[in-house]
């Protein structure tokens, strides 16, 4: 499915994504690296052994990116002008290497764009949940879609 249009949505409307990611090692340790991230914790499996997690954990940024990345192909994916904004991120549960992650989100708010008559706002709560359907990141995005006509 793609993504859809402004006038498509209805406050309430819940997508389960289908595509699911398996986080790897070479993931977390890209996204940190690339993102001059160096905290040991995500780099170094000793300082990550001595900690409270015994173990590497995944980049929060990484698990709120990914997030957003599995929603765009059923939400916004063709329609968006701009993702206006990011609230309320949290990442309540740790993600670690090998952790399978799906993603769910449902529209909060929709309302008229007051400065381009030919778009609308979206206000989507995006959930990440992993293999034991915890919650591990949850995120409200505003974006700006084209309407269909």
């Amino acid at each position: 499915m793609a993504g859809k249009f402004f006038d498509e949505w209805q406050v309430g409307d819940r997508v389960e994504h289908e595509i699911r990611r398996t986080v790897t090692e070479t993931d977390n340790l890209l996204f940190s690296t690339m993102t001059h991230n160096p905290q040991p914790l995500h780099l170094d499996i000793e300082a990550a052994k001595e900690s409270g997690f015994g173990q590497i954990l995944v980049n929060s940024t990484f698990t709120f990116s990914l997030l957003v990345g599995l929603s765009v192909g059923d939400t916004t994916l063709g329609t968006l002008i701009a993702n206006l904004g990011f609230d309320k991120v949290v990442t309540p549960k740790p993600v670690f290497i090998g952790d399978t992650m799906r993603a769910q989100s449902e529209v909060k708010e929709l309302r008229a764009s007051k400065s381009r008559p030919e778009a609308g706002i979206v206000t989507f709560t995006h959930e990440l949940l992993n293999q034991r359907d915890e919650v591990v990141c949850r995120c409200e995005r505003s974006a700006l879609l084209r309407r269909s006509a």
